[in-house]
């Protein structure tokens, strides 16, 4: 474990809103300090320029290229690039750095063959994938204490895990027939321009995708099979909102025997005691109460009329659903307290 009272962090990918997220975070961090920025699509160019909200806090700070070599030295390095980018840069880097955090999706699932079947194409540097540990602290804490490679959920599997997993390892609900329905807002599918996110597409409309193939459903059963020690199994549907920052999970389940909402409340109370980033409340959950915090909302009941029982999560997509949980994690790796940059509070309105 480290003993310093300054960490050297670099990120890669920091143009994307991840990235941007990250250097808002890290800007606030007592014992971190950032080094490098890259974003191959923006070099030179200032980050104040293409983020004016960032100008303040980095006046003088530019865009480089990847350069692995440049990178040498540096306690920590923060991955925010697309997916695919990681698992090809990865075997040069790994060594050059001390820990690494990939916000990516390239080393999250522990199968290889998953990836052509819900990725479209064979896993670059499958023999890597054992060597990381899973980034979701309030389930798999001790195993991300001094980590040196550090694979965090996105914000669809963060919110769905954090609302079943307790569930399931009570033993409340059944591991099959799952319903996952979450509806993200646009900044979940990046700063690259898209038909389907611009302001025309989204304002004044809610749809759905990836019906029965999105990417992160084997993620979703991975996690919390590994939490609960069994074999889940879901079906989970995506919506676009038309907001810019938030998810909002609500997720069903068959009940085993006759549990009462008190018993679902309960058991997500006693599985998230003490947890700084976790608030569990009878209310319903929403994603402003959630916004630029690191914190996740969430609730239960049991609906005796139809046999089912409900659970709903909210979070920040950028925060708690991608760079907060990853500076969450380098806090961790890094021996710090694991609450340090982030807030636990939202902003509002």
């Amino acid at each position: 474990m480290d003993h310093k009272s300054s960490f050297a962090v670099g990120v890669l990918g920091a143009s994307g809103f991840v990235g941007a997220e990250l250097l808002r975070l890290l800007a606030l961090h007592p014992a971190m300090e950032l080094k490098v920025a890259t974003a191959d699509s923006k070099v030179g160019e200032k980050v104040g320029g293409l983020y004016p909200h960032l100008a303040a806090a980095y006046p003088d700070l530019a865009f480089t290229g990847l350069d692995a070599s440049a990178l040498a030295g540096l306690d920590l390095v923060f991955l925010a690039m697309p997916h695919g980018a990681s698992q090809k840069v990865m075997p040069e880097l790994r060594g050059q750095v001390g820990h690494i955090v990939d916000l990516a999706a390239d080393f999250r699932l522990n199968d290889a063959a998953l990836y052509p079947t819900w990725y479209g194409e064979e896993h670059h540097a499958p023999e890597l994938l054992a060597d990381f540990v899973y980034g979701l602290p309030e389930l798999f804490r001790d195993q991300l204490k001094g980590a040196e490679l550090i694979a965090a959920p996105g914000c669809y599997v963060t919110t769905a895990s954090l609302t079943l997993g307790p569930l399931l390892h009570a033993g409340l609900i059944e591991p099959t027939g799952i319903i996952v329905d979450a509806a993200s807002g646009t900044s979940g599918a990046g700063r690259a321009p898209k038909d389907n996110t611009t302001f025309c597409a989204v304002d004044e409309n809610f749809s759905a995708y990836g019906l029965l193939n999105h990417r992160h459903t084997p993620e979703i059963e991975m996690v919390i099979s590994a939490y609960a020690d069994t074999t889940a199994q879901v079906l989970f549907t995506p919506h676009l909102a038309p907001m810019n920052r938030g998810i909002l999970a609500t997720c069903y389940a068959r009940p085993v025997g006759t549990p009462t909402t008190e018993d679902l409340l309960g058991a997500l109370n006693e599985a998230y005691s003490g947890e700084p980033f976790v608030v569990v409340d009878e209310r319903s959950p929403e994603t402003k109460a959630t916004l630029g915090s690191n914190s996740a909302h969430l609730t239960a009941r049991f609906d005796e009329r139809t046999n089912t029982v409900i659970a709903i999560g909210a979070l920040d997509n950028l925060t708690k659903g991608a760079s907060g949980q990853g500076l969450q994690c380098a806090n961790l790796a890094l021996g710090l307290d694991e609450t340090l940059g982030l807030a636990t509070a939202g902003m509002y309105p």
